[in-house]
């Protein structure tokens, strides 16, 4: 058996999340039938994380195991043919070493999260940002993001179907950063860990934006995380806005 790492982009909003389910299709059900048709294999596809209906990936990392002896360009190309007309495509296929693992070996997560600060509907945009038509103050949003940069408990901004083993992360960074870009006023927020709780970057992104409305103070923010309730989040941000940006190895 040979194992491929492989890069993964894809529109996540012409599926049901990246794991396959039962009721839609999934980024795995249709990566795994690409590499069916190339090697005449079963294979399972093994990703760096999860992401739900909507969200997007620029990188997404993932492996499968393939018995057939086939050069990495040659199987990218080939399913890359196969996943015609979906929206994913396989950036990158290289052999990597037997124990090396898409998800266990990962030691961080990058995720972006795109705001359109406009009143106009999204047009080509649309299903790739979350259109807010109030302004946003970007730099009380950043400042209120730092209160939830290290190691906390993050059960406030936890999805109650979390299956972490633990709601206490460490978040390196999230920053908040308005950018000029040719559909108007933008916010990125950028958000970097080791790994994530179900939901948290939504959560947390829904909480930044009642800041950047002025409807939640600086402190607020503060006393929602001590809170490690669920009670005291104030929304989840739409999926849509979500990119899964990199995944970090050793």
């Amino acid at each position: 058996m040979s194992r491929y790492a492989l890069t993964i982009e894809y529109d996540g909003s012409a599926f049901f999340g990246l794991q396959r389910q039962a009721d839609g299709p999934s980024v795995q059900q249709a990566v795994e039938e690409a590499a069916l048709a190339i090697t005449g294999e079963d294979v399972r596809m093994h990703a760096a994380g999860r992401t739900d209906t909507g969200v997007h990936a620029v990188a997404m990392r993932a492996h499968i195991d393939v018995a057939k002896d086939i050069a990495p360009f040659r199987l990218m190309e080939g399913m890359n043919a196969r996943l015609r007309p979906d929206p994913v495509a396989i950036t990158a296929c290289e052999d990597v070493d037997d124990d090396w693992h898409a998800r266990f070996s990962c030691t961080g997560r990058r995720y972006l999260y795109r705001i359109i600060n406009r009143r106009a509907p999204l047009a080509l945009m649309k299903d790739r940002a979350w259109q807010v038509p109030q302004e946003l103050d970007a730099a009380a949003m950043h400042r209120a993001a730092q209160h939830l940069v290290g190691l906390h408990d993050f059960t406030t901004f936890r999805s109650a179907h979390c299956q972490s083993a633990s709601p206490v992360k460490t978040l390196d960074r999230l920053d908040v950063e308005a950018v000029a870009g040719p559909w108007g006023a933008e916010i990125a927020i950028h958000a970097a860990a080791r790994s994530f709780l179900h939901h948290q970057v939504r959560s947390m992104v829904g909480c930044l934006a009642l800041v950047g409305m002025g409807r939640w103070s600086e402190q607020d923010m503060a006393d929602a995380l001590a809170a490690k309730s669920r009670a005291a989040l104030g929304f989840n941000a739409p999926p849509q806005g979500l990119y899964f940006m990199e995944a970090l190895y050793p």
